[in-house]
Order: C-alpha cells, then structure tokens, then sequence
C-alpha cells in the first residue's frame, strides 16, 4: 500500500522513522494517527524509542529483517528496549554516527558509505548476515539518505548513473529506479520509508512521483 501522509510539514520521513518487513521504529511523541497509518500501509509492529536520547530514529539506525545497526551512541536501555522486542541489535563503532543515513540495505545486500572502516562494514556483514559492498551514488557517499530499498525494489537518487543503477540492482538483487518524492526532493531515502508492504512518502508527493515509486518498489502486478 501507497500513502501520503503529512508529518507536521517535515517532509524527512526516512530520518526520524526506520523500518523493516518486520517492525517500524519510531520516537516516543510520534503522533498516534502516523502510528496507526504506517502498521496500515507497512503491516509492521511499531516500536516507540529514543536512539542515543535523540528522536532521528530513522537517521541513528538501520537494519533488515536479520538484524539492526544502531548508533555507537545507543544507550544501553535504548538497545535493551529493542531486544525485548525481538530485535538483534549492534553498535556500529565508527566514528560516523547516523547509521541509517550511511547504509542503504535489504535482506539481499547493502550498499554503505566508502567512509565506513573495515571494522564497520565487517559488524554490518555478521549482524545483518549479507554482503555488504562500497559505493558513491550521484558523487554523494550518504547512501541512506539517497536510496529506499526493500526486498522488492529500490528508488534511487534522480541524478544515479546507469552503472550505478545496475549495481545496486545487483547488490539488493531486485530491480531499481531513479525518482523523486515531495515534489522533486532528490534524497529519497531521507524523505520516504518503506518495505515489502508498502511505501509512505509526504504528503505533497505527486501522482508521476507516486507511479514511478510505485513501480520501482515492485508493487505494480506483472
């Protein structure tokens, strides 16, 4: 399922809310209407949390359906929250912090930022149990902020270059589309969440943007 959905005028869905097939993660004064439309249009549980006392839940973590990749900054009741929800997590301990804007992943692969150390990508590929490969995209190396992938498609930043498309098709082994959300906005990673479900994107998306995400995320019968 697509929907709209206006969160208070901010248009960055993908920075405060991370999500997988499984579970959405969200801050703790995250309206109960947005609740209720993202376990409608993702058919998720919905986990309410602070990541490292901040509420950039989508910004500080990332994961697929194996595990999730939290900020070297989690505190340990913030990590203990989501394990008594079922959830594997890790720290990634690197010096760049927001996981979710550096990582782009799916149950198939990862892409991660060529910033991230050895070390780091080496947690992400035992955590996450994938491959994980480096790659710049548009010559931007916030991989999170510039793709939304799922295990049935992936949208990517308009200004991708066909090589670059053909890689992250396969790395993620699904088929991947350039587009945009919001009317224009490039960062679709950072304005848009979504899973094998669904798609939430803000409110002032477009019906060609809707279509193209439509498509790219494999929602369109064939």
């Amino acid at each position: 399922m697509l929907r709209r959905i206006n969160l208070t005028g901010n248009p960055n869905l993908g920075v405060y809310i991370s999500v997988t097939d499984e579970v959405a993660i969200v801050p703790f004064n995250f309206p109960e209407e947005m609740e209720y439309s993202i376990k409608e249009a993702l058919d998720v549980d919905v986990i309410r949390t602070t990541i490292s006392g901040s509420n950039l839940c989508g910004a500080l973590t990332c994961g697929n359906s194996k595990g999730i990749i939290v900020s070297p900054y989690t505190y340990d009741k913030e990590i203990d929250l989501l394990e008594d929800n079922g959830l594997n997590v890790a720290k990634l301990e690197d010096k760049y912090t927001a996981v979710g804007n550096i990582i782009a992943t799916n149950d198939n692969g990862a892409i991660v930022s060529p910033l991230l150390s050895k070390d780091s990508i080496s947690t992400i590929e035992e955590v996450l149990d994938l491959r994980v490969e480096r790659l710049e995209i548009a010559g931007f190396n916030i991989i999170g902020s510039l793709a939304t992938v799922t295990n049935k498609g992936a949208l990517i930043h308009r200004e991708a270059s066909e090589s670059e498309l053909k890689f992250t098709e396969k790395v993620f082994k699904v088929e991947a589309d350039i587009g945009t959300v919001g009317e224009g906005i490039a960062l679709v990673g950072a304005c848009s969440i979504a899973n094998s479900y669904g798609a939430i994107v803000p409110e002032n998306s477009t019906g060609p943007e809707m279509a193209r995400i439509e498509e790219a995320l494999g929602f369109l019968e064939k």
